[in-house]
């Protein structure tokens, strides 16, 4: 990579922005040095409506009345995904799931995991209250800023 007097070196730019049309991703950030170079493209706009079907298929242990809530609460309420990856309910295949639909939890409490290059990050709830929707299916690719769990 080469710095030009006026910036970065164009093909810098051109060469990240090749990387996220071909990997399908919406960020990519570089450091070197000094230099830190963040490319980014606008994911697509999202359009609520007024009853939205759930995005997830509801787990036998969750009770019938668990549905998605309206779209203004989901906004509201939600906990967005923090990076792009695959969320997972429970730690393993075989393992409990982190929490269900009506559980309480608390601020702090792992709600899922997402996996990103190969490493497992737990995702804690932002505060105390009531799971009342889970808007993903175990083992789901995930985008960035996507929700995931709505508390009350």
């Amino acid at each position: 990579m080469s710095i030009k007097k006026n910036g970065v070196d164009q093909q810098l730019i051109r060469d990240l922005a090749g990387i996220l049309n071909d990997t399908n991703l919406t960020e990519i950030e570089v450091e070197l040095g000094d230099l830190k170079v963040r490319v980014s493209r606008q994911a697509p706009a999202v359009h609520a409506v007024a009853a939205p079907q759930p995005a997830y298929t509801p787990l036998a242990a969750q009770p019938a009345a668990a549905i998605v809530p309206a779209a203004a609460d989901i906004s509201k309420n939600a906990v967005a995904s923090p990076m792009v990856g695959t969320a997972y309910l429970a730690p393993s295949p075989d393992a409990k799931a982190f929490i269900e639909v009506g559980q309480q939890v608390k601020e702090g409490q792992t709600l899922l995991i997402i996996e990103a290059m190969k490493t497992m990050n737990q995702i804690p709830s932002p505060r105390a209250g009531t799971v009342t929707a889970i808007l993903f299916e175990d083992a789901q690719p995930v985008e960035y800023g996507m929700p995931l769990v709505v508390i009350e």
